[in-house]
């Protein structure tokens, strides 16, 4: 960011003056709670990396800078686990797996592919109205635990997860919550 050099992709101390995160709150249209730590206008051209090879290294660090943290002060008492959502791998990686790994602590535990949309259009720069119309109609791979907290890079209207976290509860599970890098204002 401030082009210095590093032998990191974004030096510690740009990270510690432009990647520090705060907590967003939103509510989805079905009372589902997101948590979010960036604003989108902030970090949107580090978020636009997440479909090339860069994107692998910017969204370890986007991940441990805020992910890793939450999960780190997060306290439970019971078993979670995390899910990301349709985490397809693109360019050998899959940024949602990248963000939902650094959940990983003693009470939750990240599970991979289990939430896959069908529709594969691209929501980027769409409108409430092209997305309405072009729903992600998910598919939900079966797996035991009940309570889950759902991963997503950006939250924009907020269809995509409202979607995923009405199939989790058609399917008897528990979403406690939802957390996402950035949120569009």
């Amino acid at each position: 960011m401030c082009e210095k050099f590093s032998f990191l992709h974004i030096c510690k101390e740009c990270q510690n003056t432009f990647l520090t995160p705060e907590l967003y709150k939103t509510k989805l249209s079905n009372g589902v709670d997101v948590i979010s730590f960036y604003r989108y206008d902030d970090i949107k051209e580090l978020l636009h990396t997440k479909h090339t090879d860069l994107g692998y290294y910017i969204f370890h660090i986007l991940a441990k800078n805020s992910i890793l943290k939450f999960a780190n002060e997060f306290s439970i008492d019971f078993n979670v686990v995390s899910i990301a959502v349709d985490d397809n791998p693109n360019f050998n990686y899959s940024h949602s797996a990248i963000l939902n790994s650094y959940l990983k602590t003693k009470n939750i535990k990240p599970i991979y592919s289990k939430l896959r949309a069908k529709n594969r259009v691209s929501y980027s720069k769409k409108s409430k109205e092209f997305r309405e119309n072009n729903p992600r109609n998910f598919e939900l791979k079966n797996f035991k635990e009940q309570n889950v907290i759902l991963v997503d890079d950006i939250i924009t209207t907020g269809l995509t997860l409202t979607q995923a976290t009405n199939l989790l509860k058609e399917n008897n599970k528990n979403v406690l919550f939802c957390l996402t890098l950035a949120k569009v204002f």
